[in-house]
């Protein structure tokens, strides 16, 4: 990978995937499963049957299923006899096995004569039945009063010879005593996994409530009519469902079972897929089989928690070998060993996780809309990955480098003429006093050939631009202004304008916005960038005066320099700067040669930007100020500003989609890779907005449905919060060392981008599905908000804030057994955590309205600008 620090990086990495995959999936030795053990508890349904839908199995399916049982187990108990699940006892008949058959007790009366009688005339007619149990958790449930299942329990005692009973989880045979007054047995339930037990103490904890039960009561014998633990579902509290963890429980509890003589019902032989829509996707998966009959896991063998884990971790490094080898070979300034850990890290913990998770995923039985919900989870779970690389990515190209090899002081002259410049100043609808303040700083340039085209397009009021023209006359020759109208294309209709009306003899033209005061040495500087031919854009940071007029405003200044002080510099060493309309510079001919300023873009300097890279040429990125401009006044317009550069960038990426994701034109890999990943978190805020409206969604149903519809798996909410909160790590960790601010100014900076979220993932979704989305303006000199006014400029965030607040509230209160442990934790946080963006939004709007000091954020920042490329000190391997 380019060094042999970063083979032994990588190698050191993957040995590590592997010793963590290895050591997770330990075998562990435990008693082997019996030769013959008492019963299971049948269900012959196979995929796509369901009792509900009354799609039953044939005769033959039983009996291929009995069959397998034969010689094996003593006893198989039924749930139901109507259809071919009458036939169980006879079938079963013919290989030597018993049958405890069930006769099942709902809220349908008709339903219940007819399993009652059923059931009695298969004991009185078959040898085999030992015994009979009325209902099926029936109190537990309340599927009929207590009275009327001790009336069919005293009927079915009165009509036959077999052993009468029902059966119940433990604790309601203590919750209700009398009713074993009603049978010859009990039956009771053992699931620990229900009572959220760990599997370390949950054999012991279950035959602890057997003797509960036998002690209480102690005239009656006592069956075990369920005991089990299933292999796949969610964490239960703190019982966790795996094919581990199902084999471990049943191979202990047999021994148990078989040296204490005890009677049992393994719950239960097969998988039951059908049972997904009653108990959620854990009730699936209690068989010892599989629903293709096929057993899950090792009845003698040492336990291994995935068997499949070799393969996953050759997998996992594979797939983090190709990232980094793409990273490492693609880096254009080589990264420090700490910074190649670091990425080796991310990388292989992220392709652990993924492999994992896909691997998860493909276990489950397959329906419609499993299939569905799972595919859309395994995109966003793919896109957060995605996204999570890139900013790692960022993170350590913009910390660990050992040198810049782009970044540089600005140019010397070489003592040839100076070539013209034409220096465009669009304007529309500005106030007077602030442009009048713009053109005088250019009047001081210490630059000797230069001109400058004042276009003021569009604006009504003559009283606004008649100052301003005043003032170009007085300022001479040099000074052209215009006042157009109509003029179609907003700014680059402008741009347009001014470039028709420029001098011939211009070479260079030069944009900036009409708040902007230059520095004196501006073009002087930036002007000798163009000796190299190969240069078709000389850009300098964007930058602001007026952060020190509120708090508001020194917030939205610290989340302005991120991009400019981080960003950028990465960027340029591949050549792929965003081209920004003001403090930029552009060669004439390659200007108008590539179609000047697009006016169906928004943003047309940044889409000037890339059709020159497609063109072949260069751009560079001085990072350090020549000018500076105004910052929106209100919450509203920063909002404003914003969707215009968002709304713009899906613009150009679907105009400029086969140069961006195809190998057509002249774009190099990196140039592709940052346009496309520069954008990349924006695209994720676009379907961060689709998410949470599908979470109010599902938080909802959760709510008023929670039998049906489970939270999401926890590992499908850990990846966002995992990503939010490496993206806060990023931001405090590069503000500090890259943009030199304090930690007020870094936790503004956080809050005020933040705040931004909503607006980006709107005008994302509208840039990608839409078209023609008209030019926002950023006013200057606007009056501050009121605090009304500030509500209503976040009033869409505070309702989705609200929203996400009452789901959170609603699921925490939400408690039926599917829906406690950590996958409802996990959810309830990540619905805080999605309302946070939401929160800053409000608290950003609020401060715009508020005159509060920007002096609360601290004063200024430490210079980390660093114009001659440095070199690193060696430091260790890792």
């Amino acid at each position: 990978m380019k060094s042999l620090p970063g083979l032994l990086i990588a190698a050191a990495f993957a040995a590590l995937t592997c010793a963590v995959w290895a050591f997770l999936n330990r075998p562990a030795a435990e008693p082997p499963w019996p030769a013959h053990i008492q019963g299971f508890s049948f269900q012959p349904f196979r995929m796509g049957e369901d009792p509900t839908h009354h799609i039953m199995p044939t005769d033959a399916e039983i009996d291929a299923d009995l069959k397998l049982f034969a010689g094996r187990i003593n006893t198989v108990r039924t749930y139901g006899v109507n259809g071919s699940l009458g036939d169980i006892p006879q079938l079963a008949e013919r290989h030597g096995l018993n049958v405890a058959v069930g006769a099942w007790i709902d809220n349908n009366r008709d339903s219940n004569e007819a399993q009652l009688k059923t059931a009695i005339e298969l004991a009185r007619t078959h040898m085999n039945v030992m015994r009979v149990f009325v209902g099926n958790e029936v109190a537990l449930q309340g599927y009929v009063p207590l009275q009327e299942l001790e009336r069919y329990l005293d009927r079915a005692r009165n009509a036959i010879g077999q052993p009468v009973g029902t059966a119940e989880p433990w604790h309601v045979w203590l919750e209700h005593p009398d009713l074993a007054q009603h049978c010859d047995f009990i039956g009771v339930h053992l699931l620990p996994y229900w009572e959220g037990v760990p599997v370390d103490i949950a054999v012991d904890y279950s035959i602890n409530q057997f003797h509960r039960i036998q002690k209480a009561f102690p005239n009656k014998p006592v069956i075990i009519a369920e005991v089990g633990w299933p292999s796949r579902g969610r964490t239960h509290e703190s019982a966790v469902a795996s094919e581990a963890n199902e084999a471990l429980f049943l191979r202990r509890f047999l021994k148990r079972a078989e040296h204490d003589h005890i009677i049992y019902y393994v719950m239960e032989a097969f998988d039951q897929p059908w049972k997904a829509i009653q108990e959620g996707d854990v009730g699936s998966y209690w068989g010892v089989y599989n629903v293709d009959r096929v057993p899950k896991f090792a009845f003698t063998a040492a336990i291994v928690r995935v068997p499949e884990w070799h393969m996953l971790a050759a997998i996992s490094v594979a797939v983090a070998l190709l990232v980094l080898f793409v990273f490492f070979v693609n880096s254009v300034t080589p990264l420090r060993n700490r910074g190649r850990s670091f990425l080796a890290l991310v990388v292989y913990a992220a392709a652990t996780i993924t492999v994992w998770v896909f691997y998860d995923f493909t276990q489950q039985y397959m329906t419609v809309a499993s299939v569905v919900s799972g595919i859309l989870l395994l995109l966003g779970m793919l896109g957060v990955v995605l996204v999570l690389l890139a900013e790692a990515y960022e993170w350590a190209e913009a910390h660990w480098v050992t040198s810049r090899l782009r970044l540089g002081p600005p140019a010397r002259a070489d003592g040839q003429p100076q070539p013209k410049v034409s220096i465009h100043v669009p304007a529309y609808n500005e106030p007077p006093d602030m442009v009048i303040e713009t053109l005088d700083a250019l009047a001081r340039l210490d630059y000797s050939n230069f001109e400058v085209l004042v276009i003021d397009n569009n604006t009504r009021e003559e009283s606004v631009w008649r100052p301003v023209e005043a003032h170009c006359a007085r300022l001479g020759e040099r000074f052209r202004f215009f006042h157009v109208a109509p003029l179609a294309g907003f700014k680059a209709g402008a741009l347009n304008f001014a470039l028709r009306q420029t001098a011939p003899d211009a070479q260079i033209v030069a944009v900036i916005d009409s708040d902007y005061v230059v520095e004196p040495n501006w073009l002087c500087e930036l002007v000798p960038g163009f000796q190299d031919p190969r240069i078709a854009v000389v850009q300098a940071p964007q930058d602001y005066r007026d952060e020190s007029q509120s708090a508001f405003k020194a917030m939205c200044y610290a989340e302005y320099r991120g991009f400019f002080h981080i960003g950028m510099i990465t960027r340029n060493e591949r050549n792929a700067i965003i081209q920004h309309g003001t403090m930029t510079l552009v060669r004439r001919n390659l200007l108008e040669s590539t179609g000047a300023w697009a006016e169906w873009c928004i943003t047309e300097d940044a889409e000037l930007g890339l059709r020159i890279f497609e063109a072949g040429y260069e751009a560079t990125y001085v990072p350090a100020t020549y000018g500076r401009g105004l910052m929106p006044d209100t919450f509203i317009d920063f909002k404003k500003q914003r969707f215009r550069w968002a709304y713009g960038a899906m613009q150009i990426l679907k105009s400029h989609a086969r140069e961006l994701f195809t190998e057509k034109g002249s774009l190099s890999p990196g140039q592709r890779y940052h346009f496309i990943a520069g954008w990349l978190p924006w695209v994720a805020d676009g379907f961060n907005l689709i998410f949470n409206i599908a979470a109010l969604a599902w938080s909802a149903a959760i709510v008023f449905l929670p039998r049906q519809i489970d939270p999401p798996l926890m590992m499908y909410s850990v990846l966002p919060l995992s990503l939010f909160t490496f993206k806060l790590a990023k931001l405090a960790h590069l503000y500090q060392v890259r943009v030199g601010a304090n930690i007020r100014q870094t936790v503004a900076a956080a809050i005020a981008g933040l705040a931004l979220t909503h607006t980006i993932g709107t005008a994302v979704l509208k840039g990608l599905f839409t078209r023609g989305e008209p030019f926002f303006r950023t006013p200057k000199n606007a009056r501050a908000q009121r605090v009304m006014q500030a509500l209503g400029a976040a009033r869409d965030e505070t309702l989705i804030m609200l929203g996400l607040w009452l789901s959170a509230w609603g699921v925490s209160h939400s408690t039926t057994y599917q829906t406690r442990g950590p996958d409802r934790v996990a959810w309830i946080v990540v619905l805080l955590i999605q309302s946070v963006p939401y929160v800053s939004s409000l608290l950003v709007s609020l401060a715009s309205a508020y005159p509060l000091p920007a002096k609360l954020l601290g004063r200024g920042y430490r210079s980390t600008v660093l114009h001659p490329p440095q070199r690193a000190e060696p430091d260790s391997l890792v």
